[in-house]
């Protein structure tokens, strides 16, 4: 194993940058998740470090080599691609092994390494079988088996799931954590999808128009967006952004382009007099009686919870209760906000302004 490091690497194709001087760091065993919308650089990111793209300038070591210039076999790395890339004429067993038969390896050795890759993955029983015999599910981990017989330094996902139903996904996400867990190999790992790099993830990148955007724990990133980028890309539903100023008067009032007067626990210093964003994320809202009006345009009752869609001081806003709400598009709904939780960004440079 080993770890992987993008030093200020940047492509352009033709005149277009594509990636603008990105920098990250893949710490030996990690798990790393590269997550933007598309068209952000995070494929192309990931097909630089695996070597099916040239890099224009920068460095980009695995371990303490410099893989610039190595052809893709001899990075040292296992890529799983999001349309499987399975050989149709060839069983289970044929395509797991197919790299090391490649390489010249014994029987012995392959079939080992088949087997032990068979059952970490539960694909003992299908190994004369060929792809079409398979579901997506089981061919995405013939796919990642294939992978694993290479036993290689870093293994490389390119949205391996995107191809599965819902249900699926949910679970090739528990496995595939799981099976990082056990081997403990250092995985970069690329997708659209906030909540598969929110459940899977030690570490994610969000990547904007070629740039990294922030860099943190799943959970850092959530709680202590750096911009509003972030605050809106990371979390399902995303969070609630209303326009307004701090109250020149009293810092702990932020007034809203329409004149509300919404709560704020911690206000930065020099926020005051500036156009601002108020960030709230919609579990951060409560139904009470006594507090601002909610005027509904949609309720979705999800049983555990009740997702509600509406106007809150003149802005669009999600909320989520865990009361099951008796109520109907139109009528009005009393709520409180959780002011320790709001976070206030500076409306012309996006930034998370700091208390």
């Amino acid at each position: 194993m080993a770890g992987v490091e993008f030093i200020d690497v940047k492509k352009s194709f033709g005149a277009v940058p594509v990636i603008k001087g990105v920098n990250i760091e893949v710490a030996d065993g990690e798990f790393v998740i590269l997550v933007g919308p598309s068209g952000c650089g995070k494929s192309t990111l990931l097909r630089m470090l695996a070597g099916l793209e040239n890099i224009s300038a920068g460095e980009i070591r695995i371990g303490s080599r410099v893989v610039n210039r190595l052809a893709p076999g001899e990075r040292d790395i296992a890529m799983v691609f999001q349309n499987y890339a399975l050989y149709p004429h060839m069983t289970v067993a044929q395509n797991m092994a197919f790299s090391l038969k490649l390489k010249g390896s014994a029987k012995a050795d392959m079939d080992q390494r088949v087997k032990k890759a068979s059952e970490i993955l539960g694909l003992t029983k299908l190994l004369e079988r060929y792809p079409r015999q398979l579901s997506g599910g089981q061919r995405q981990r013939v796919a990642m088996g294939r992978a694993i017989v290479r036993d290689p330094q870093v293994f490389l996902f390119d949205e391996p799931l995107s191809n599965l139903d819902a249900k699926l996904r949910v679970a090739m996400r528990s496995e595939i954590k799981e099976l990082h867990q056990r081997l403990g190999t250092t995985t970069v790992y690329v997708t659209h999808d906030q909540i598969e790099a929110m459940t899977m993830a030690d570490k994610i990148v969000v990547m904007h128009d070629g740039v990294v955007e922030q860099v943190g724990a799943p959970l850092d990133l959530y709680d202590r967006p750096a911009n509003l980028f972030v605050a809106g890309f990371i979390g399902s539903p995303a969070m609630n952004m209303i326009k307004g100023r701090l109250n020149p008067e009293n810092g702990n009032q932020f007034i809203a382009s329409d004149g509300t007067v919404l709560p704020v626990a911690n206000p930065p210093a020099g926020a005051k007099g500036r156009d601002l964003i108020y960030g709230l994320r919609p579990e951060y809202i409560a139904l009470d009686a006594n507090g601002l009006p909610v005027e509904i345009a949609v309720i979705e009752p999800m049983g555990y919870e009740t997702q509600l869609i509406g106007k809150l001081a003149g802005s669009d806003v999600t909320c989520i209760f865990r009361e099951r709400v008796n109520a109907r598009p139109g009528d009005n709904l009393r709520v409180s906000i959780d002011a320790p939780h709001v976070h206030l960004f500076d409306a012309e440079s996006g930034q998370r302004l700091s208390a």
